[in-house]
């Protein structure tokens, strides 16, 4: 058997290296039984290899296109060119030449084949690079075979492809090109089957795409396919498609397009019949390769043939489900403001300090299975009374399930009646009041029983080593477990919500004025994460009067430069500011309910951009000015309402409950920010022990380095923290899917059927053309947008509206310098708009692809009030 060519039948499943994903796909395909595969052969990678090896021109371009990034997309454009000239120029080697006309000769040369690339980086089980490398059709003959053999060799270095390469980190010396010669049928129709819906990821409903002719017409989209979705062998829809044109292969080679007449241009492509059969194809296919495919297939003399199945990468994955029931998935990812992924030890961190046996994950992400609640009736009223209120577009899909009846039907023996949800509705000032009491004495309480309990925390795993580390930190996530539940604290963040959400209605009732708790709200005490934003302008103030101290962090490029502060005037004091404001905060970063994620104690160098921002952006003093402007704003609002209350029918009253309520506001709301320093302060400490660990295993040699940790579980480290011994291909393994995981986009809503349900903004109060969202901090601001993914390449001017994925904590030194604020994820309550308010940023949340919507430096008008984003 040649080395230089293998048949489909020759192949073996390990030979990926030899044939690339697309011909072992082949290989797999033609050994199904029942399933039709035009026959061919692979020219593979050896032949490619071989052709290049001793060509110098060629190997001095690659090494310079291995030093480009994605953005030199000239220089690519012309090294790539210079190395598809060379690869056409290149003397096909005669083994090569030799073994295909062999194999010709015994398929038929006077067929017409079709010749196509498979590169040893497409069509693998975790990434699909469909189209980057080129296909021709209808080829006769062994000169011309042999030709496009060559031209298919240098598609691997089209722009495309070599810039595809670079986005999903392949490094081109290590990609090679086999090529598929393949029998050619002329088809009446065909077209494209997915075995999971491409639109909803329904692994349930598979979907077929199809028009006459050859795939060419569809691919290309010169012409609309018909769209058939077939459900537990049942057609559930046929959209049929106007096809004014059809692509045919020509006898004598090449193809030729043919407008179909008025009468073939609306007819059903396939018959019903023939649908089904393709399904049941489609379903063998993908129970044989044990994901979701997709498949191109045609329809010839009445018999369906397979010319290519794929992975279909693009769906998310599904939360494991224990049974076959259907369930209904809801991002915690959303609810938390970190919709990136977590890395192993990050999420067994989080789901043991929440310990909840409703977390499942899937995708490095988090979500709570709400399939019990979903059950009941006021099961369902309650989550969409909660979950409504922080996140509109998760109670819509909710709703859309809800209003399916069938997928989540109600439990027969579900005695529960309709009635209020626990919520701010028709809560009176008194109902509020006792919920918390309203002495303001109690959050210094509860923040003095915190700071106790984490310097114990501290104090005690230092002198612990070995397994005692993981009994201290697990016994110490259950005493923060018991505390985070205790009443005392739950109706504290409780009283202040349900008392901003009565001040609103009320006023709104009685004054005619709207989200008035948002000025109230201004510079409340007690408010850890606002605190902070203001201490490190305090720190901006320290530098600034050091021309020469701006000038070098302006150049900071490691974690070295506090060390090196001390050479300049005025240096020790620049490096104590920080080295306290670290000491107080540097437990936070962006992501930061991940305790993989790098702390910026970890990383100092992450403040530098936002203390310089502060330097460019503010005057002097601005934290005590800042803060007290809001705090004066909010007590003239508070007066001006009381005054105008007094002026009511029952005014006293009003004006008495409203006071009380206004108090709850100023006393208690700034506490909603500190449950989660809390927790990001024990992560830290937990970390640095689980560190010194993982520095014992490493010179243990059980290791290699230290952060390879955070690719374990919680149990699994404490295992190997026991035994010594670790299969280093789960660390592997894990660091793949990590890559994978973070191209994921996660949904609010999956069902255990893959469906994502996409909830929407059913509003129409909102101009032509604008972008709807929730509203969280009320006002009107008109500015430049800065679209920013990452906190530390924010370059921010004074007046720019900030518009990003999602905020945590670690991003409040940001609003210091804008204006307004527009995130992708967020709820009322959430961090963003918690912070957006006690700033008096207009701010709106929840807006689907706002960083794609919107354009980095267009102007743009937020209506914080109204929920909307015009785009200017």
């Amino acid at each position: 058997m040649s080395t230089f060519v293998l048949g489909f039948q020759e192949m073996e499943k390990t030979q990926l290296l030899l044939v690339g994903g697309k011909g072992l796909n082949l290989g797999k395909l033609s050994k199904i039984e029942g399933i039709q595969v035009p026959e061919g052969f692979c020219v593979t990678t050896v032949g490619y290899q071989k052709a290049i090896e001793q060509n110098e021109a060629y190997h001095a371009l690659l090494d310079r296109l291995t030093m480009l990034k994605v953005d030199d997309r000239d220089q690519i454009g012309e090294i790539s060119r210079k190395i598809r000239q060379i690869i056409l120029e290149v003397e096909i080697p005669s083994d090569v030449v030799e073994a295909v006309t062999r194999y010709l000769s015994r398929f038929g040369e006077e067929h017409a084949y079709a010749v196509r690339s498979s590169a040893t980086a497409e069509d693998l089980p975790h990434a699909s690079f469909a189209g980057q490398q080129d296909t021709y059709l209808n080829i006769i003959g062994i000169d011309a075979i042999l030709q496009h053999i060559s031209k298919c060799w240098a598609s691997l270095f089209t722009d495309r492809a070599v810039i595809y390469r670079m986005q999903n980190g392949f490094d081109h010396s290590q990609v090679y090109l086999s090529v598929i010669v393949q029998r050619m049928v002329f088809p009446q129709a065909s077209g494209i089957l997915f075995t999971a819906d491409p639109i909803t990821g329904n692994r349930k409903l598979l979907s077929i795409d199809a028009s006459f002719g050859l795939g060419e017409a569809l691919v290309s989209g010169l012409v609309s396919a018909d769209v058939y979705k077939v459900r537990d062998e049942q057609i559930v829809d046929k959209r049929i498609a106007t096809k004014k044109i059809a692509i045919y292969g020509r006898q004598e080679g090449g193809t030729e397009t043919r407008q179909l007449n008025p009468d073939q241009q609306k007819t059903q492509t396939l018959t019903d019949d023939q649908i089904l059969q393709l399904a049941r194809i489609g379903r063998q296919i993908e129970a044989h390769f044990g994901q979701p495919q997709d498949i191109e297939w045609c329809l010839a003399d009445d018999t369906l043939y397979i010319v290519q199945s794929r992975p279909i990468t693009t769906l998310y994955p599904l939360p494991e489900a224990n049974d076959q029931e259907n369930h209904v998935y809801v991002s915690v990812g959303h609810q938390q403001m970190m919709t990136d992924p977590f890395k192993p030890l990050g999420i067994s961190v989080w789901v043991l300090t929440g310990a909840s046996p409703m977390f499942k994950t899937a995708g490095g992400r988090l979500f709570v299975d709400i399939t019990k609640g979903l059950a009941s009736t006021t099961g369902r009223q309650n989550l969409l009374g909660v979950l409504g209120h922080s996140d509109p577009l998760i109670k819509d899909a909710l709703i859309t399930i809800i209003e399916r009846g069938d997928y989540i039907k109600l439990d027969p023996n579900d005695q529960s009646e309709p009635g209020p949800v626990k919520s701010h509705i028709g809560m009176s000032a008194t109902d509020i009041l006792a919920e918390a009491g309203s002495d303001p004495a109690i959050i210094a309480n509860l923040i003095k029983s915190s700071e106790t309990s984490l310097s114990a925390l501290k104090q005690n795993l230092q002198t612990k080593s070995g397994l005692d580390v993981f009994d201290c930190i697990l016994e110490d996530m259950q005493q923060r477990r018991q505390r985070a539940s205790d009443l005392k604290n739950l109706n504290v963040i409780m009283a202040a919500m349900h008392a901003s959400a009565w001040i609103n209605e009320k006023m709104d009732d009685w004054l005619g004025e709207k989200n008035v708790a948002d000025t109230l709200s201004l510079s409340v005490p007690n408010n850890v994460t606002s605190e902070m934003g203001m201490e490190l302008l305090d720190v901006a103030d320290v530098i600034r009067p050091y021309p020469e101290i701006i000038e070098f962090l302006e150049q900071v490029k490691d974690d070295s430069f506090l060390d090196e502060l001390v050479q300049f005037e005025g240096g020790q004091q620049v490096r104590d500011a920080i080295a306290a404001f670290l000491d107080k905060y540097g437990m936070r970063c962006a992501g930061e309910i991940d305790i993989t994620r790098t702390r910026w104690s970890e990383k100092p160098s992450i403040l530098v951009p936002m203390i310089l921002s502060n330097i460019k952006n503010l005057e002097p003093g601005a934290s005590k000015r800042k803060f007290e402007q809001g705090r004066q704003e909010a007590l003239e609002k508070e007066e001006d309402l009381l005054a105008r209350l007094k002026q009511l029918p029952d005014g006293e009253q009003k004006a008495e409950e409203t006071k009380q309520m206004i108090d709850l506001i100023r006393n208690f709301s700034g506490y909603r920010e500190y449950p989660k320093y809390d927790i990001v302060s024990r992560y830290f400490i937990y970390k640095q022990a689980l560190l010194k660990e993982a520095e014992r295993l490493v010179q243990a040699g059980v290791l290699y380095e230290k952060e390879d940790i955070y690719y374990l579980a919680f149990e699994e480290l404490q295992e190997v923290v026991r035994t010594n011994k670790l299969d280093y291909q789960i660390i592997s393994k894990r660091k793949d899917e990590y890559k994978l995981y973070e191209k994921l986009t996660p949904p609010r809503v999956i069902t255990s059927d893959g469906e994502i349900i996409t909830g929407q903004y059913k509003r129409e109060n909102i101009p032509a053309g604008a972008i709807a969202g929730l509203a969280v901090s009320s006002g009107v601001i008109e500015g430049r947008a800065r679209v920013i993914l990452n906190m530390e390449e924010a370059d921010l001017e004074d007046g720019d509206i900030l518009v990003t994925a999602f905020t945590d904590p670690s991003w409040t030194p940001l609003f210091l310098s804008i204006k307004g604020l527009v995130t992708e994820v967020g709820g009322l309550m959430t961090h963003g708009a918690v912070i957006a308010r006690e700033y008096g940023l207009p701010a709106v949340v929840g807006v689907e692809n706002a960083t794609k919507l919107i354009k980095d430096g267009q102007r743009i008008r937020v209506h914080g009030t109204e929920g909307y984003i015009e785009l200017l």
